[in-house]
């Protein structure tokens, strides 16, 4: 009798990048913690994580994080003076937001060696459990979380899984592009996975969007994985691997917008659009793009 599935319960951050796209205010902040609107890209993610019902959040961090882990830790200070000055709704927001005590993880990855090495770094504090990961830079906005959509699928079909969103065919050579057995279904088994592949040959025009869940063998395949594309131990490599001896991986096709915020109009654009959300700012701010226009 096949042992039980287990379930999703941790999850990973990798946010050791340097940020150098938005040089200079990425020189002495953290880019995952520039904001959009009034929460840094970083909460946004996170938030995500815990509405699929993660209880473990890890990041891989690196030099210069110290205010990532600040901010998801108790601010005695900060609470004293909101309390003293009856913000009582502030630290309400605080107290919602705050994971619970040893719910969270930092460990350093010390050298830019790529996605997938950062994903190793974390194999002790995972463990032999499958595992959420989310890229920070990728905010999926609108509808139904997309990460608690793939635990859904995960609960279903168990197996790896990728979210994915179409692209128009004349940009798929940008981005790792999965081809699946039903390119119009919510969730597909995959059949190939490509890098940037060349103009005109893409199995398909769905991207991969930064969630994935994975199961932990991942982490012995990194640990001997050869240095890929940019001299970088790549996860899609070790993904392959994974493909090739057998591991089933789903697409879970995710139906909302997708802001890169690793990119400036990317960024911009979400702060709009979370914006326009706010039922306090909304009217304002459309006020204000009319008279920009």
């Amino acid at each position: 009798m096949a042992a039980p599935q287990k379930r999703i319960r941790k999850a990973v951050f990798p946010v050791a990048g340097l940020g150098t796209r938005f040089l200079p205010a990425t020189k002495a902040m953290p880019k995952e913690m520039l904001t959009v609107v009034d929460r840094p890209v970083i909460q946004h993610v996170v938030d995500e994580a815990r509405s699929a019902g993660i209880e473990h959040f890890v990041f891989v961090t690196g030099r210069n994080k110290s205010s990532i882990e600040d901010h998801f830790d108790l601010q005695p200070e900060l609470n004293a003076t909101l309390a003293e000055r009856g913000k009582t709704k502030e630290l309400a927001e605080l107290a919602e937001q705050l994971p619970e005590a040893g719910c969270t993880s930092f460990t350093r990855q010390q050298e830019p060696l790529g996605l997938g090495h950062a994903v190793w770094c974390a194999r002790d504090i995972v463990g032999d459990e499958p595992f959420a990961l989310l890229l920070p830079d990728m905010l999926h906005h609108g509808g139904k979380a997309c990460l608690a959509e793939m635990i859904e699928a995960y609960n279903e079909h168990g197996g790896n899984h990728i979210a994915v969103s179409p692209v128009p065919d004349s940009e798929t050579h940008q981005y790792g592009i999965v081809g699946v057995e039903n390119p119009k279904a919510k969730v597909s088994r995959i059949t190939q996975m490509v890098e940037k592949p060349k103009a005109g040959t893409a199995p398909s025009n769905l991207h991969i969007t930064g969630r994935y869940i994975l199961q932990p063998e991942i982490f012995d395949i990194l640990a001997k994985q050869e240095r890929g594309a940019g001299g970088e131990i790549q996860l899609t490599d070790a993904m392959l691997a994974m493909q090739r001896a057998g591991k089933p991986y789903h697409a879970v096709r995710f139906d909302g917008t997708i802001y890169d915020t690793g990119t400036k109009i990317g960024f911009l654009l979400a702060n709009i659009a979370y914006g326009l959300e706010r039922k306090e700012l909304a009217a304002a701010l459309k006020a204000g793009i009319a008279k920009l226009a």
